[in-house]
């Protein structure tokens, strides 16, 4: 996460009025990166739970050696 920000960086969105210098912007993508990985991680937890859940539902069993 340390890598997209330097000592004296700035928003990655500027106004008009600021200097348009891209020496001195932080990068975004780091940033991004992480998110999308976090809401991925999320998303497949929520399918693996609900998966989990339909199969107890379904089988009666918990025991994954118990459903072969």
């Amino acid at each position: 996460m340390a890598s997209g920000v330097l000592p004296d960086a700035q928003p990655a969105f500027l106004a008009e009025s600021a200097p348009n210098n891209p020496q001195v912007m932080s990068d975004p993508l780091p940033q991004a990166l992480i998110l999308t990985a976090i809401v991925i991680s999320f998303g497949v937890v929520a399918f693996l739970l609900t998966l989990l859940r339909k199969t107890h539902e379904v089988t009666g069993e918990n025991d994954i050696d118990k459903l072969k």
